[in-house]
């Protein structure tokens, strides 16, 4: 399973494959965008992600850190 996420927009998704999670990646970008321009929402919205205009372009929030962690999960005692 792969995974992809987006931390200045916070938002992700997932597929079976790489090639398909990265289509549905470009996928839900285009429609939140589209969705925050048809309510009038975009300055808002990217405001509240971190997002600085500055001059008359948009900047993302800096990740200053990334890491992956190993988590292992107790299964429940069968009933």
């Amino acid at each position: 399973m792969f995974v992809a996420y987006t931390p200045a927009l916070d938002l992700s998704t997932s597929a079976k494959t790489y090639k398909e999670v990265r289509a549905r990646f470009d996928e839900i970008v285009q429609i939140f965008f589209q969705e925050i321009i048809d309510k009038g929402t975009f300055e808002e919205t990217l405001q509240d992600l971190g997002w600085k205009k500055l001059r008359k372009a948009w900047s993302p929030p800096r990740v200053v850190a990334q890491d992956t962690k190993r988590v292992t999960i107790p299964l429940p005692a069968p009933t």
